[in-house]
């Protein structure tokens, strides 16, 4: 250990971290060895740099910025219905298809103590668990096609034992346990705003799950990529935990994605108003993105086409599709990295609890769709909000448990 040591004491001391040496010398030998690890992984150049770019606000071109093509679900004719739905029953019926779920987080803002994926919600048809609800659309798919879907659910350092053990003790909800795996999300330090490391409650350096875009890299360090080579898998559908009525094996969006000769492809519903505070699709520079609603000017949010509708009114719902081949091409790209100032307790020089009240940290977090920008074009399916999308993200309110169960029930 010595030699990692003096290794990771020169890094240290090269990017003005010093206070994380003397803090070692208070720690275990055990807890010795775990940060001097975390420092030999860690990039400090980038580091510093997102460091330098927490200075500066976040500046977006206008000029840039163009509507994005998508294919409206309710405006096709019978006979493209069935054209297009007949070329993605195809890939299911022939085991080319595995669904993702992203469940790296946790439902702390839900008043829940576990991962988010174990929450519980009382829907018309009993009490469910929101696993236990894309497992029984697994089912329902397995009974229609004759396939039992690869399942593949991304975790977090923070929750994967946890999710594991749920899963174990639920006996997967009757899904074949063989044709689950679990693979984990990425991780990045945190920087106060002196661009310090942070010591965490557990005596090590702070932490923090780097973003649902860690996604393409995880796949590939955690055999996932090839264990869906192995099997044949040609799309991907990639989702989110918290969303009852997401569509995860829709022949729609595969044909259309097969049929326009993309990718990727996502599915999006029409903005309640020009206001709403979500990301929208467009594209930037040529290619297709998701701009927040933080970076959409007023007068472009509000913009509409000779039909009235909003130029950028196509939201995000979380709801990807991607080709075997573009995963493997974005599993070798280094995306870019968003900042969030957040709240994050640690331990002072003195090894003393600090529990904050306000924001004192910068978190840094890559996103699934800034994915999309390697590509020319993809597939936009629009669908209808009350159909496919209801979220539960906070307490209450917008987003809560009551308007989720709401939707579920009003839907099915």
């Amino acid at each position: 250990m010595n030699n990692k040591y003096e290794e990771a004491k020169e890094i240290l001391e090269k990017y003005n971290q010093s206070h994380i040496i003397s803090w070692m010398e208070k720690v275990t030998e055990e807890d010795k060895d775990k940060i001097i690890n975390q420092v030999l992984k860690f990039n400090f150049d980038e580091l510093n740099s997102l460091y330098e770019i927490t200075k500066k606000e976040a500046e977006i071109e206008k000029s840039n910025i163009e509507h994005i093509k998508y294919t409206d679900i309710n405006k096709l004719d019978d006979e493209q219905f069935k054209n297009i739905k007949s070329i993605g029953e195809d890939i299911i019926k022939k085991d080319k298809y595995a669904v993702i779920t992203m469940a790296g987080g946790q439902g702390t803002r839900l008043g829940h103590s576990g991962p988010k994926g174990t929450f519980k919600i009382n829907i018309k048809d009993g009490e469910k668990y929101l696993f236990q609800i894309i497992v029984e659309s697994l089912l329902k798919a397995k009974q229609k096609y004759g396939v039992v879907i690869p399942w593949y659910i991304m975790t977090s350092e923070e929750n994967n034992a946890q999710t594991l053990n749920f899963l174990e003790d639920n006996n997967y909800f009757g899904y074949p346990k063989q044709s689950v795996k679990l693979f984990k999300q990425g991780k990045a330090p945190l920087l106060d705003t002196n661009g310090k490391l942070i010591i965490d409650t557990n005596k090590l350096i702070k932490e923090a799950s780097d973003g649902n875009g860690s996604i393409y890299t995880s796949l590939k360090k955690d055999g996932i990529l090839d264990d869906m080579k192995q099997k044949g898998i040609e799309w991907v559908f990639v989702g989110g935990v918290d969303n009852v009525l997401l569509k995860i094996v829709d022949p729609l969006l595969t044909g259309i994605t097969i049929k326009e000769g993309n990718l990727i492809a996502s599915k999006s519903v029409v903005k309640t108003n020009p206001h709403e505070r979500v990301g929208v699709f467009c594209k930037n520079n040529g290619k297709p993105k998701v701009i927040e609603y933080t970076e959409l000017p007023t007068s472009m949010a509000e913009e509409v086409d000779q039909n009235g509708e909003l130029v950028y009114g196509e939201v995000n719902i979380l709801s990807h599709l991607y080709n075997i081949k573009a995963l493997e091409e974005l599993s070798q790209k280094k995306l870019p990295y968003h900042i969030a100032f957040k709240k994050a307790n640690y331990l002072n020089n003195n090894g003393e609890e600090v529990k904050v009240t306000e924001p004192n940290a910068y978190k840094f977090e890559s996103f699934i769709f800034d994915g999309f920008a390697f590509y020319d074009n993809m597939s936009i399916l629009r669908v209808k909000r009350e159909e496919e999308f209801a979220p539960i993200k906070n307490a209450e309110g917008n987003d809560s448990p009551k308007t989720a169960i709401e939707l579920y029930n009003n839907a099915k």
